[in-house]
């Protein structure tokens, strides 16, 4: 069985946090996170994300178009050092160095940040788990 794949946009609910800064956050801190949970529908999603299982896949997308694979690594914490970018749930996660070319990204992949949209989410078309397994195999070779 294939790892699960998710996006994770890294991106606040909140207009006034810089989405960049999120982001660089995330890599730098080897961290995949979600923001505040603040009523009963965020409350749900934060379950959600915290029951993703460890190994899991992640995809994220920099404002400035680049993309970048990870791995979920740890269990859910709270992490109040990513306050000022509205990561504050948060899990570790082993992210790639470099981004990702977007020849060898996965449609699937291309699609869902397309769409647009700030939620951490699984990725189901078509053969993206196995895909992202490639690309993870690939470039931690």
């Amino acid at each position: 069985m294939t790892d699960p794949v998710y996006r994770a946009p890294l991106r606040s609910r909140r207009d006034d946090v810089d989405h960049a800064a999120a982001v660089e956050h995330a890599l730098r801190n080897g961290l995949v996170g979600v923001g505040e949970a603040t009523d009963e529908r965020s409350e749900r999603r934060l379950e959600r994300f915290a029951a993703v299982p460890s190994g899991a896949f992640v995809w994220t997308r920099h404002p400035d178009g680049r993309t970048f694979l990870g791995r979920i690594t740890g269990p859910w914490r709270r992490d109040d050092e990513g306050a000022s970018v509205d990561l504050v749930n948060v899990r570790d996660c082993d992210w790639v160095d470099e981004p990702v070319d977007a020849a060898v990204t996965p449609a699937a992949v291309q699609q869902t940040f397309a769409r647009g949209g700030r939620n951490f989410q699984q990725t189901h078309p078509g053969d993206v788990e196995s895909a992202t397994a490639h690309v993870w195999r690939r470039l931690n070779a």
